[in-house]
């Protein structure tokens, strides 16, 4: 069966390749921090349903304590290394729920069923905040089964990218964010349509926008929420016109064109 991608909203997917069921980090509330979601529902039950779920790093709208709560009893995580250190609610939760934790670093692979996973590095602060003693890598993943899936998790763009992720069929892109400002360590419309030439895959979906926004600050740049995804679009037909872009809303899924 072909690779199938359903965005969930913000960072958090599903990849479904060679009967495997891939899940990046799930974030399944309405509101938290000072954040609260503008569009798309609350993920359904079935979201939580997977084989292995990817985290991409430490900061908490990746790694939401709460979101892996919902997780079924004995699931298998990956995250990156020093994690568990790193945040002790992740150590009660992998007792509570007899999580399978395997901590990762670029270059490391696990192998579920009939897909591999392999860590690789991303240009991000890789950090839990409030910044604490512990150091973890920010991390993508590639999704290797019959498609080989890039799942970039938040990363700007780096020299060494193309060499670094390899040859992918789709690329699951961040193209904004949660909130007016991006730094140098995100990828927008323009850097990831960037992203596209450098990598070359045949298919492209943009996630991490247009989901959540900081309570108060509807009318701040307002563009920086709704606008990415189609920015992006735009973008990727200039730069990369032969990359294939699956725009999704909030709970869509698609059989990217992909192939070796």
């Amino acid at each position: 069966m072909p690779v199938e991608v359903t965005w969930w909203g913000h960072a958090t997917c599903t990849i479904e390749d060679s009967g495997v069921r891939v899940l990046t980090d799930p974030l399944f509330v309405r509101r938290f921090a000072h954040l609260r979601r503008r569009r798309g529902e609350v993920p359904p039950q079935e979201a939580a349903v997977a084989e292995v779920v990817l985290i991409s790093h430490l900061h908490s709208d990746h790694l939401h304590l709460p979101s892996l709560a919902r997780l079924a009893h004995g699931s298998r995580l990956i995250v990156p290394s020093g994690a568990v250190a790193a945040v002790p609610g992740l150590r009660m939760l992998r007792r509570r729920q007899q999580l399978h934790v395997t901590e990762v670093r670029p270059g490391d692979t696990v192998r579920i069923g009939e897909v591999r996973v392999r860590a690789v590095p991303a240009l991000h602060d890789g950090r839990r905040l409030p910044v604490g003693p512990h150091r973890s890598p920010a991390l993508g993943y590639v999704v290797e089964g019959e498609a080989r899936t890039y799942f970039a998790g938040d990363t700007g763009l780096f020299d060494a990218m193309a060499d670094a992720v390899g040859p992918v069929d789709v690329a699951l892109l961040p193209v904004g964010g949660w909130g007016p400002y991006l730094g140098h360590s995100h990828l927008d419309p323009a850097r990831a349509a960037e992203a596209l030439t450098r990598l070359a895959p045949r298919s492209a979906v943009p996630v991490h926008y247009g989901t959540y926004w900081p309570i108060g600050m509807d009318a701040v740049r307002p563009h920086e929420f709704h606008a990415p995804g189609d920015e992006f679009v735009r973008h990727a037909a200039k730069r990369a016109p032969e990359v294939a872009v699956h725009l999704l809303g909030h709970g869509e899924r698609v059989r990217p064109e992909a192939g070796r």
